[in-house]
């Protein structure tokens, strides 16, 4: 034993090599082996009886564009975006006051009510909701009791319905990132702008947001993911009428067994979310770049 440790300590590489190999056997065999599959069934045509059937042809990639389908893209995207830009509109300020206005005795307790959703399943939490926008719910009962309405509002199963859901449980995506860099910041270029005359919005907009950029560019990127392919939420607070393309890809693999055209749309959504983080690196790279 102690003879292949020596050995080892005389070969760094294969030291390195070793301890990646788990890794890296976990990677392939649980992550590219599978979307290789998927993506070779992607090409292949559904047999009469639900099955796979190798003919290979993009007849699935050319359906995927039919009007049906584009509209659902569409609401995916749109939904996708607004819940992004209402996550950075609401989690920006909360992250700031908690690393930068919130005393250091409070910022554990604050921080600890943010992640404490992650504690309940996603699944009991979009069910509350549920609860919370039917017609009988409490937002209805307390608009009914103090006579604001005369009759329920339709909240539920809609496109409003969807975006509350996915903001609820996306939002500490947004805060975790930016709070990470917010706490980093360097406190003393906020006090020598303010002692060069700026005003705190000035500053704000100088000084604190374009540095923040890094932890913006990540959390937009990782609601915006989780936002457009989501299934949950739309299935259980929108309904069948506000279908996105996650409830698309789950149907066809679940409900009308057509798992060559539920790869081909799965891959499709992959590769627009590559172009966006694509996207997103390269502007936080700049944006990084003019910082420096």
């Amino acid at each position: 034993m102690e003879q292949a440790l020596q050995f080892l300590r005389r070969r760094p590489t294969l030291r390195v090599s070793l301890l990646l190999s788990g890794g890296l056997v976990w990677l392939v065999g649980f992550l590219l082996l599978p979307l290789a599959y998927l993506l070779a069934v992607s090409f292949a045509e559904r047999s009469p009886y639900g099955t796979i059937q190798w003919t290979l042809g993009m007849w699935n990639y050319g359906r995927a564009f039919q009007p049906l389908y584009l509209q659902i893209y569409w609401r995916s995207l749109w939904i996708a975006l607004l819940t992004t830009a209402l996550c950075a509109a609401i989690g920006y300020p909360a992250a700031y006051a908690i690393a930068l206005r919130v005393p250091d005795r409070w910022r554990s307790a604050l921080l600890m009510l943010v992640i404490i959703p992650f504690w309940t399943s996603f699944l009991i939490r979009t069910y509350a909701w549920m609860i919370i926008l039917r017609t009988e719910g409490v937002i209805n009962n307390t608009l009914l009791a103090l006579h604001v309405i005369d009759q329920p509002l339709r909240l539920l199963y809609t496109p409003l319905a969807i975006l509350i859901g996915l903001v609820y449980g996306e939002l500490p995506f947004m805060i975790l990132p930016l709070y990470t860099v917010l706490q980093k910041l360097d406190r003393s270029l906020i006090e020598a702008a303010q002692d060069l005359g700026a005003s705190r919005w000035r500053t704000f907009v100088r000084v604190t947001l374009p540095l923040s950029a890094p932890g913006l560019t990540a959390g937009s990127v990782l609601v915006f993911i989780a936002a457009v392919g989501a299934f949950i939420t739309p299935d259980l607070l929108g309904g069948a009428r506000s279908m996105m393309v996650g409830n698309l890809i789950q149907n066809q693999f679940a409900v009308a067994r057509d798992a060559p055209f539920g790869s081909a749309v799965a891959f499709l959504l992959t590769f627009v979310v590559l172009i966006l983080l694509r996207l997103s690196l390269r502007s936080a790279e700049r944006t990084t770049r003019e910082i420096l």
